[in-house]
């Protein structure tokens, strides 16, 4: 028993332990209005392209961070319907069938939200 906890000690302060509880984010999704998008993690990182629909090369999602488990968060989100400057403080919520995705502009006042389901 000591050395269970002496393991999981040691494990939270070297940060595997967050790492392990993170939910396999990377795959393909579809978006309600059919796009097709592949979510990678590259260098720690969350990005997601639309790969076919309405803007195939379209980032939505770059250099998102990981917050803990499930979540991801940045200031880099951008969204296909809106001047490609515009960019959102976005969060990524991983789900077992999918994820839920919401860009805010002015601090959290104009938000907008979508679910994608994994493929």
């Amino acid at each position: 028993m000591k050395f269970a906890k002496w393991a999981l000690a040691t494990l939270f302060s070297a940060g595997l332990v967050g790492q392990a509880l993170a939910v396999e984010v990377a795959g393909d999704y579809t978006r309600p209005n059919g796009d097709k998008v592949k979510v990678s993690v590259v260098g720690g990182k969350l990005y997601c392209k639309i790969v076919s629909g309405s803007q195939p090369g379209f980032e939505m999602c770059h250099g998102m961070n990981n917050v803990g488990g499930s979540v991801w968060k940045g200031a880099e989100m951008k969204h296909p319907s809106m001047p490609g400057l515009m960019t959102f403080n976005g969060t990524v919520n991983v789900s077992g069938g999918g994820l839920s995705i919401k860009g805010c502009a002015v601090g959290e006042s104009m938000c907008d939200s979508e679910s994608w389901t994994r493929n």
